[in-house]
């Protein structure tokens, strides 16, 4: 039986599944969220055709900046990757509520720096070098290292 002072802690499954959720969600959507970007074209603005903005170099860079997003976020290529990745951050800090902080951010960068690498080969078909493939499994390790020595 918990008492008020200690509630009962989840599963261990609980916690493995919102690294993993986490993990992806970071990490996998990077690649997908930088093609977008790197593919976009935005389209011209009139806003930023006018005389006045023309003439000051902050308001042409403030209103390009402004239009920019605008055209990135109306992309769904960009916004739904972007969507995934944020939600991401929601379920970290709720998991950082509820897990060892020191155990949590450590396996949560892993498993995101591991999506990502799985997720430019996937979108990109980037070649996973022999030194990624290493420095993964060193990463992995370190991971499982520390939380052998947290229990």
């Amino acid at each position: 039986m918990s008492s008020p002072q200690n509630p009962p802690q989840p599963p261990a499954i609980n916690y493995v599944a919102g690294f993993l959720l986490v993990g992806i969600a970071w990490g996998l959507t990077t690649p997908f969220i930088r093609r977008a970007a790197r593919d976009h074209n935005p389209p011209a603005h009139l806003s930023l055709e006018r005389d006045d903005v023309k003439a000051s170099w902050l308001k042409s860079k403030v209103y390009g900046a402004f239009f920019a997003v605008i055209d990135l976020l109306r992309n769904p290529r960009y916004a739904i990757p972007l969507l995934i990745n944020l939600t991401g951050s929601v379920w970290f800090f709720l998991l950082i509520g509820q897990a060892e902080l020191s155990l949590t951010v450590p396996i949560v960068n892993t498993l995101a720096f591991l999506f990502t690498v799985l997720g430019d080969w996937w979108v990109d078909k980037k070649v996973i070098s022999r030194n990624t493939w290493i420095g993964m499994i060193l990463s992995i390790c370190g991971i499982a290292l520390c939380v052998q020595s947290k229990s």
